[in-house]
């Protein structure tokens, strides 16, 4: 997308790139589109084809930090997966000449510091292709990774810059050309003028002549792809036969193909950590050996994921291995639609379910399994961690995703024989051949013994902790700041935030929906995990819930767009993208004065800070939201603020059980509606419509809870 490439790209390489790409980006696909021209009317035509992009309306974009720090930035390149693509830093120039790697040799002529920061940050923005994925960075790790790149690319004096201040003309006659030349064939901009829809559309396939254009030795005014004779004959050899898509197991060696994830992965035969990178990889947990720091084998991976999970590992970065340094790139949906269930159509283990536990044997069960996990039976907790609690000794995968994340044949085939399916792992067979090593649970039964485990990790936070791994849950005290606890939820979901007050007064913020979802008073919470950082996370006190779904829309919806409900018939994640798909992204926190977080999303163009008070000394006790916006152009943003058995008190006052939400701005920008719950027809919800002005602007909603 070159929409903001003014924001992005230095000016004077725009033009020089148009006059020849390869030069100044060795190894790109982009043609020589302007060859067949005069020298003069070509470099004329460059300048005004340069004008017309740099002048392409900015969107919003993600703030990032302003000063990177280059030796933090060459330390995340030759960590978090970079050089995967691009090869060690210092060899990435050579390596890309031979078409290894990507090369990075341009960007310090092409881009703005800010700019190079902002489209690391947030890249799926300007490609949505997933050509350049998403390494889950935060602001500063962007500004940090780009001062690296920059310091170590070469920025070329040469290159003239297009005419400052470009008047319309230039830039109309750049647009025509951009459109004439068919560059929206590869790069999106806005819809072309009235003038430029009747434009000459490219012959068909079937029309071509494949000794002409393109694929002639001379190309002339085609665009020069540079291509050599071997590349010109496949080509005609490929157009010359029936176009069919691959399909089944080739269809997904193209897939992982073309998204490089075979230079961190292996499937079958094929792809795989190439020696040569294979430093580069690293982990927190050496001890755990290369299952801790290699990317895990996609052999049978389809048999071995629930498709629900691999829709979060796809689509929402979940990870399981946090001592593993190399990230999970995100590619979105574009690149990555229907991939899950491709590897379900390819991958197959024997069918297998495990039997259902009877009512009567469940305690038996489950003390079989918690003494097997323990120090006095398999110790697993030697080198897994438990349920969100560190394991004493190694820091393995967490035992209690198993159940979330596996399919039961999997499961079954894996504990019997580690390395039938994961070769070189470190994990000891338990059962070799069959037959149980720990003889005195169970009555050594192999099958009840992997029963149990199974029943045990289905059991969630109800689980008990093995014998071994430490005390159960802490409670989490506010004392003279607040505090700020990060975990799933029932009532803010996997991603949710509690916020605790002194005084008593806590709230919960969903993050993958940007809503608070609940407010309550009196003491905090309890824990999941020793001490803060992530993990589960429950109220003591009551909470009044509002609502888990989608907290914004850039535009009036009826019905409200609900979060897709998964239930044991139907546990796949019908709508992985949710709420994405609405433009809401979030965009982490801050913590201010006296601990209070400050929350960062947007709403299609709209970015917002989110930010409370807590007003304790008075009844009711009060929590003051303030919401500030900022929009390039007036816009209009919609709030589903509460949801149930809403009442009316006043204008601008509602309520909800022991919660009033009290409004007092101006009803010139701020309106209200309560309808019928999208959710059943049962209950109400109240929307708030903000009328923004372009620029920045605030407002307060007032949730006022009864002690």
């Amino acid at each position: 997308m070159l929409a903001g490439a003014a924001s992005r790209l230095n000016p004077d390489f725009v033009a020089a790139f148009l006059l020849d790409p390869s030069k100044h980006d060795p190894g790109t696909t982009m043609p020589i589109v302007l060859g067949g021209l005069p020298d003069a009317e070509r470099e004329e035509m460059a300048s005004s084809m340069a004008a017309y992009v740099l002048s392409l309306k900015t969107p919003a974009s993600s703030e990032v930090a302003e000063v990177g720090k280059p030796e933090v930035g060459r330390d995340l390149y030759h960590k978090v997966g970079c050089v995967a693509c691009h090869g060690p830093h210092e060899l990435a120039a050579v390596q890309a000449e031979k078409g290894t790697y990507v090369g990075l040799k341009h960007v310090g002529s092409k881009y703005q510091p800010q700019g190079l920061a902002g489209f690391l940050h947030a890249p799926l923005e300007v490609r949505a292709s997933g050509r350049m994925p998403d390494m889950a960075l935060t602001r500063q790790e962007s500004a940090d990774l780009a001062a690296y790149l920059l310091q170590k690319a070469s920025a070329t004096s040469e290159l003239k810059s297009p005419a400052s201040g470009a008047d319309p003309e230039r830039i109309a006659q750049g647009q025509k050309a951009f459109f004439e030349m068919n560059c929206v064939a590869c790069h999106q901009v806005d819809a072309a003028p009235e003038d430029l829809l009747d434009l000459p559309k490219p012959p068909a396939v079937k029309d071509l002549d494949l000794n002409r254009g393109c694929l002639s030795e001379s190309p002339g005014k085609a665009p020069n792809y540079q291509l050599s004779a071997a590349q010109r004959s496949a080509i005609r050899s490929a157009l010359g036969k029936p176009v069919s898509a691959p399909e089944g197991d080739l269809a997904i060696r193209h897939r992982l193909t073309a998204l490089n994830c075979i230079a961190c992965h292996q499937r079958d035969d094929y792809g795989g950590v190439a020696e040569s990178m294979n430093s580069f990889f690293l982990s927190t947990e050496e001890a755990l050996g290369d299952a801790a720091r290699i990317p895990p084998d996609l052999t049978h991976v389809g048999a071995k994921l629930r498709p629900e999970w691999m829709n979060k590992v796809l689509y929402d970065g979940e990870r399981v291995r946090p001592y593993m340094t190399t990230r999970m790139p995100q590619y979105g949906r574009e690149a990555l639609g229907g991939l899950t269930e491709l590897f379900g159509e390819c991958d197959h283990l024997p069918a297998f379910e495990f039997k259902e536990i009877e009512q009567e044997s469940n305690p038996m069960m489950r003390n079989g399994a918690h003494m097997l996990l323990g120090i006095k039976g398999l110790n697993c907790i030697a080198c897994h961690n438990f349920n969100g609690k560190d394991s004493p000794g190694m820091k393995g995968l967490d035992l209690m995703t198993s159940y979330q994340r596996l399919q039961p044949a999997w499961f079954n085939q894996f504990l019997r024989n580690p390395a039938s399916l994961r070769p070189g792992i470190i994990m000891p067979s338990f059962w070799p051949g069959g037959q149980a090593v720990q003889t005195e649970i169970l009555n050594g039964n192999t099958e009840d013994q992997l029963r149990a485990l199974w029943f045990n990790f289905s059991l969630g936070r109800s689980a008990r902790d093995p014998e071994g791994l430490g005390a159960s849950d802490p409670k989490l005290v506010v004392t003279d700041t607040i505090q700020t606890y990060r975990g799933r939820s029932n009532i803010a979901g996997y991603r949710g935030i509690a916020v605790g007050y002194p005084g008593g007064l806590s709230y919960a913020f969903n993050a993958q929906n940007g809503t608070i979802s609940g407010i309550w008073l009196g003491e905090f919470v309890t824990v999941g995990w020793l001490g803060q950082g992530s993990g589960n996370f429950n109220p003591i006190g009551r909470p009044v819930p509002l609502s888990n779904d989608l907290g914004f829309l850039p535009e009036a919806a009826d019905p409200w767009p609900l979060q897709p409900v998964r239930t044991k018939e139907h546990p796949v994640n019908p709508d992985p993208l949710y709420p994405r798909q609405y433009g809401y992204a979030f965009e982490g926190y801050s913590i201010g004065e006296g601990g209070r977080p400050t929350f960062r999303y947007r709403i299609g163009k709209v970015s917002i800070e989110d930010s409370s008070v807590a007003l304790i000394d008075q009844t009711p006790v009060v929590l003051r939201r303030t919401l500030t916006f900022k929009t390039d152009e007036a816009d209009e943003i919609y709030l589903r603020a509460l949801t149930g058995e809403i009442s009316k008190l006043a204008e601008g006052s509602f309520k909800r059980d022991s919660l009033q939400l009290n409004l007092s701005e101006d009803a010139s920008t701020v309106s209200n509606s309560i309808r019928p719950s999208t959710a059943d027809g049962v209950g109400k919800e109240l929307i708030i419509r903000f009328k923004l002005p372009s620029g920045t602007s605030s407002h307060t909603i007032d949730y006022a809870v009864q002690r």
